[in-house]
């Protein structure tokens, strides 16, 4: 009944998104939206047991779930997956998705899921500082979880999708914790689209505009700064695999994200999905890890492609 309902209210939102306009009654309608999706969160399904829960930050927000990969020879590798939600909501215990940690850790993987500090107490800066943070307090208990902290990879879901590709194209986030590209593996942004910030805010969703300004701001060379578009020149992380369902913001931002990775010396592939929408959007990554959902198997493939890669050398 819960996933039924989560539908309708799904296709709701989509329904007000489709026909908002600019102005005060796209504000109206743009905190509908927000209380939608609220509504859709709350009714998320629970994460997946057995998990450690570790502290990285003096923040309440600044802690992460880790789970053990269940069948590993030696050290395992490890994703690390950020939680989406508008920069400015979203749980790690009701936004990862129920079959992402027991898929994974299946797969012989170690999988962890992070909060982080949300706007507006926070910045989108700070947030992408609190995505490094995690990685360097995995990294540093790697011995006691079993991680082989030199197969890491990135994996964020919306405004995740935008902090894991801002992480892994500049580099400044990763050195503010001690580490490099050198100790990321590769990125999987899950259908974004704020790669570039001032596109999605001049072409973008009028709906999702009040949004956008409170985390991006007004100031151009701010909102530069903060997409990983204009960010990937090299250096960058060294293999990325963007995934969309079918919004045409998302699909065009991922393209111009693909473009200017591969222009920047990243290896770069893309999986594009049935859905539309905030339904397709949500589905993608409620979905994510089902054996029976098409994108489970294009990661599965990219992944032991990836860490074979890095096993080898």
């Amino acid at each position: 009944m819960m996933r039924t309902l989560t539908g309708w209210v799904a296709v709701a939102v989509f329904a007000v998104a489709s026909v908002a306009t600019p102005g005060p009654l796209a504000n109206a309608r743009e905190r509908l939206r927000d209380r939608l999706a609220e509504r859709m969160a709350a009714g998320a399904e629970p994460k997946a047991e057995g998990s450690e829960t570790v502290a990285y930050g003096a923040d309440p927000l600044q802690t992460l779930d880790i789970w053990k990969a269940k069948t590993a020879a030696g050290s395992a590798p490890l994703i690390v997956f950020v939680h989406g939600g508008g920069w400015k909501r979203g749980d790690k215990d009701n936004a990862t998705g129920r079959f992402k940690a027991p898929h994974y850790t299946g797969e012989g993987y170690a999988f962890a899921s992070i909060n982080y500090r949300l706007v507006p107490a926070a910045t989108v800066e700070q947030q992408a500082a609190d995505v490094a943070a995690a990685v360097r307090a995995l990294v540093d208990r790697a011995a006691s979880l079993g991680i082989d902290r030199h197969r890491i990879v990135l994996m964020g879901h919306s405004a995740g999708a935008h902090l894991v590709a801002l992480v892994g194209t500049d580099e400044r986030y990763l050195k503010s914790a001690g580490l490099t590209f050198a100790d990321v593996a590769g990125v999987i942004p899950i259908d974004g689209a704020a790669y570039d910030v001032t596109a999605q805010m001049r072409d973008g969703p009028p709906i999702m505009q009040k949004t956008y300004a409170q985390a991006f701001g007004a100031d151009p060379e701010r909102q530069l700064s903060l997409s990983p578009t204009e960010q990937a020149a090299a250096p960058n992380a060294p293999a990325f695999l963007l995934l969309h369902v079918q919004r045409p913001d998302g699909v065009r931002q991922a393209k111009a994200l693909a473009a200017a990775l591969e222009a920047g010396g990243s290896r770069v592939e893309t999986g594009s999905f049935d859905g539309e929408g905030l339904r397709g959007h949500m589905e993608i990554n409620r979905s994510l890890g089902d054996p029976a959902y098409p994108a489970t198997a294009t990661v599965d493939a990219w992944l032991k492609r990836l860490f074979d890669r890095k096993a080898a050398r």
